[in-house]
């Protein structure tokens, strides 16, 4: 009875060994082809160059109509000039391409003079975002300068209302006592020492009236200058902040206009017809 006992666990112990090993071999074989779609998907797969420049042609295409959001729009140009790049290199990948000199001669040219535009138009940017700081300055100006006039011309018309106020008072005062000394009767002898005391004191009171009475009108008049000068200023000024804000506006009225877009549009037009004249020059594909 033992003995069976031992036979039927070999038994049992022999299936689970054969079942061992063939799980590990089914294991096996799922793990190599589970390596061999693994290398398939990692392997790139290689295009002809038709499906190269049919797909360079389709990246430059959008390139080339992209329009960036906001201004300065010179923020999009390393991006855009990275994509750029990344298309052509690709189209380059291709051993025919890479090896056509007269391509990368023409790519090259054509990215250089990309690049010197673009410089050109980031350094525009900047002058129209200066500008436009330029322009709220003039503005801010503009009001100071009308704040400034207002009180000059509250302080001045102070000023004169206080002093010819002092003058009229100063002028009735001399009117007042001519009229006194008109009043003072002298008698019957004109020449006695009191007549002679009056008609002294109507010269001098008659010449402190005409004193004040042109004292008062220097005065208005030299008021009426001083206002008419301080207007002038204030116009002269305004009238030049005024201009310089016109100029700033002129030169800032397409700020929010991206002026690269022509250039970007035509540069990947060039490296398309660049990508198509270099299937020409394919071998075998050459006219006769």
């Amino acid at each position: 009875m033992g003995y069976r006992g031992q036979a039927g666990g070999g038994s049992r112990s022999g299936q689970k060994f054969q079942r061992t090993q063939h799980d590990t071999k089914v294991k096996r074989k799922e793990q190599k082809a589970k390596s061999k779609n693994k290398l398939a998907l990692e392997e790139p797969r290689e295009f002809s160059t038709e499906e190269l420049a049919e797909k360079t042609a389709n990246g430059l295409s959008k390139l080339g109509t992209q329009i960036f959001a906001l201004s300065p729009f010179s923020q999009y140009f390393d991006d855009w000039l990275v994509s750029l790049r990344q298309v052509i290199a690709e189209f380059e990948s291709g051993p025919t391409v890479a090896a056509d000199e007269a391509f990368a001669k023409e790519r090259q040219q054509v990215f250089t003079d990309l690049e010197r535009a673009l410089a050109e138009i980031r350094l525009k940017e900047e002058k129209l975002e200066q500008n436009a700081g330029n322009l709220a300055e003039t503005n801010h100006h503009m009001v100071d300068a009308d704040a400034e006039y207002a009180q000059q011309t509250r302080e001045l018309a102070a000023k004169r209302n206080s002093d010819i106020a002092r003058l009229t008072e100063n002028l009735q005062d001399s009117e007042r006592e001519l009229e006194k000394l008109k009043q003072v009767k002298t008698g019957l002898f004109t020449f006695t020492k009191k007549a002679k005391a009056k008609k002294t004191a109507q010269i001098e009171a008659n010449q402190k009236h005409i004193a004040a009475k042109a004292e008062l009108e220097v005065a208005v008049q030299n008021f009426d200058v001083e206002q008419e000068k301080l207007h002038d200023d204030y116009e002269k000024k305004k009238q030049e902040l005024m201009e310089k804000a016109r100029g700033l506006e002129k030169e800032i009225a397409n700020i929010e206009s991206d002026s690269s877009v022509e250039v970007r549009q035509t540069t990947c037009n060039k490296l398309a017809d660049a990508v198509k004249a270099s299937l020409h020059r394919k071998p075998g594909t050459e006219k006769q």
